[in-house]
């Protein structure tokens, strides 16, 4: 991908030069248009001060000696009379310098029936300039130039008066204003984009700063960001530093579940060893102690495998659903459990209790709260399952006739690998850890309280309110 300064630079650099180009077009265009108009009021202008100074009575000879005054070296005015070029005789107080741009103004003097009395040398060369029609503006092709021409007939002398000037002034005065905009543009350009280059890259020096920040950091450093940075640039460093602090905190819970992993693996898979090397010894009763480890052994690893997906599984979109088949299916599939231990299950409550969740992991949560009352209840102990609302909330009871856990862990058993002394040693402290972690997901509150006189309940309440029924 482009560098931004490169990018900058080079998109920049072309707006420059389009917006000259648009700039130039744009003055060149103004400046033709505004420079006729200037031309056309000075050519009306002069026709009518000329017009002014024409006597009614005046004779060929005084046309003569305008005709003196009129030319130039080299092109001298052409007098007409009866339609036919007579000789002039030039005044020696006609002027001998003049400058080059008066070869491109003519003056003419016509009769009424068009013909001509008067033109300046430029108009003659060629034969007479085309007669005036009409008063106004025009343009007029002679000699293979264009003409801009003014015509009025001055009705005092009955003489047609036309003042033109040729097309090509026309054309050099607005390219020479146009190259004049032009040219310090052209000089200037260089100059431009070496400092829009200086000015981009200190504009792009916190950036590259910011990256160098993070770029030379060790893998362990997971500070957060905390150098001055451009207004701009705050939200890129706040989310630099929200994804440091979600990093950091996933590598820490990475680093403290595997510790405790470690830890509860350790301690099973040792005395493991000890009951089989004593059951290999002859000893019986080793053996069922193996087996026991081995049972422990599994259900942690379970755990661990629930725990490791919804760490690495985002929280999902929740549905509608209807709790009670999917309790009532996991009642029945813990059955045979309850049945083994002589234990007395039972679902009771809603037949009907819709919440907003998603379907799997409220069967996981499920599954984990009813395997931990039915593993804490001794034998001929009761595990109720109710579905209920309270105060337009659903909820999901699990009571039992266990134990129960120390008022002062209450708060803490949700913490994982946590477990109650003295409960046996199949229990992998895992358990409501998970159910905690999945109530959070589902949007739910999860309630820990013990019976009387013994004996836990758990109450997970959808805090939102749901049609109920039945």
């Amino acid at each position: 991908m482009i560098s931004i300064r490169r990018y900058l630079l080079r998109t920049l650099a072309i707006t420059m030069v389009v917006a000259g180009g648009v700039a130039v077009t744009a003055a060149y265009l103004i400046t033709d248009h505004e420079l006729e108009e200037i031309l056309d009021t000075q050519l009306s202008l002069h026709s009518r001060i000329v017009a002014g100074q024409l006597d009614p009575n005046a004779t060929i000879d005084d046309y003569a000696r305008m005709a003196s005054r009129m030319g130039l070296p080299e092109y001298p005015a052409q007098l007409y009379r009866d339609g036919k070029a007579v000789p002039v005789i030039s005044a020696e107080s006609g002027s001998q310098l003049y400058h080059e741009e008066e070869l491109k103004l003519v003056l003419g003097f016509w009769n009424a029936d068009g013909s001509p009395r008067l033109l300046g040398g430029k108009w003659s060369d060629a034969g007479p300039f085309p007669a005036p029609l009409e008063e106004g503006f025009r343009w007029e092709s002679y000699d293979g130039h264009r003409w801009r021409v003014f015509s009025m007939f001055d009705f005092a002398s009955d003489t047609w008066i036309s003042m033109g000037v040729r097309g090509s002034f026309h054309d050099e005065v607005v390219e020479r204003i146009t190259w004049n905009n032009l040219l310090p543009m052209l000089f200037l350009l260089p100059l431009l984009l070496w400092l829009m280059s200086r000015i981009i890259l200190r504009g792009i020096t916190p950036i590259q700063a910011l990256s160098s920040q993070v770029q030379g950091r060790s893998a362990h450093d997971l500070r957060k960001i905390d150098n001055p940075v451009p207004q701009e640039l705050n939200e890129l460093r706040q989310s630099l530093n929200d994804f440091i602090t979600r990093l950091k905190e996933t590598l820490e819970r990475e680093r403290r579940f595997t510790a405790d992993a470690a830890h509860e693996l350790r301690t099973p898979l040792a005395a493991l060893r000890i009951h089989l090397d004593n059951a290999q010894a002859g000893g019986e009763h080793s053996l069922q102690k193996a087996y026991v480890g081995v049972e422990r052994l599994q259900r942690v690893v379970e755990q661990l495998l629930i725990l490791a997906r919804l760490d690495q599984v985002a929280t999902t979109s929740p549905a509608t659903i209807d709790l009670y088949p999917i309790i009532a299916e996991l009642v029945a599939e813990m059955w045979p459990l309850a049945e083994e231990r002589n234990q007395h299950l039972r679902l009771t409550g809603l037949t009907q209790l819709e919440v907003r969740a998603d379907e799997v992991e409220v069967g996981i949560l499920f599954r984990n709260l009813l395997d931990n009352a039915l593993r804490y209840t001794p034998e001929g102990g009761e595990v109720e399952v109710e579905l209920a609302l309270w105060e337009g909330s659903p909820q999901l009871i699990v009571r039992d006739t266990g134990p129960g856990l120390p008022e002062a862990l209450l708060d803490k058993v949700t913490e994982r690998f946590r477990r109650a002394a003295g409960q046996g040693t199949t229990g992998s402290g895992l358990g409501l850890s998970i159910v905690s972690e999945l109530a959070q997901r589902q949007n739910a509150r999860l309630t820990l309280s013990n019976r009387t006189p013994h004996g836990l309940a758990v109450i997970v309440t959808w805090e939102q309110n749901q049609q109920q029924n039945h």
